[in-house]
């Protein structure tokens, strides 16, 4: 099968395991966004000098893919995912979080002007579309249409990580 099914050209797409949905359902902009996210992460990537922070950033976007797997995922076939995201993988986040923040020379944590370097600035951008995915998870959940809030939890560090890693690139 080619790239071109037309199956979208009424406003309509697939989730994943079955199921259709208006493609300005709220899962649809949830998985927009996560997608979203992991281009530019892979902009910012490709700037990057530090050979651990692009690898950190290469694990956030497979744990994007898992977030998208999910978000795009009617609860009755949530079951059939290998992968979902765990506390275990907040964790993880956490865990480069506190490594980020004990090897900063500045300690106070405040809102900064994006614009200093080229890639600070990718990662400021990312920050921000990670801020509006985890907006759309936030009004998934209070719909009951997405169960894992350790999915909510993760976009939110994922953020905090992502501010560290641009002030970090301005240094």
């Amino acid at each position: 099968m080619g790239i071109v099914t037309k199956k979208g050209d009424h406003g309509k797409t697939s989730l994943y395991f079955g199921g259709v949905v208006p493609k300005d359902h709220p899962r649809v902009e949830l998985c927009g966004a996560l997608d979203e996210l992991s281009s530019f992460l892979g902009v910012a990537k490709c700037l990057l000098k530090d050979d651990g922070s692009r690898l950190w950033i290469g694990r956030v976007q497979k744990d994007l893919v898992t977030i998208g797997a999910e978000a795009a995922t009617a609860a009755k076939h949530l079951p059939k995912l290998r992968v979902r995201m765990r506390a275990t993988d907040v964790r993880r986040l956490e865990g480069y979080i506190g490594d980020l923040e004990a090897r900063r020379r500045k300690k106070n944590f405040c809102f900064s002007v994006p614009g200093k370097c080229l890639v600070s600035s990718c990662l400021d951008v990312a920050r921000t579309i990670a801020r509006r995915a985890e907006r759309r998870a936030v009004s998934l959940l209070k719909k009951k249409q997405l169960k894992n809030r350790d999915i909510l939890v993760y976009l939110n560090r994922l953020s905090d990580l992502l501010y560290l890693l641009a002030r970090k690139s301005e240094e």
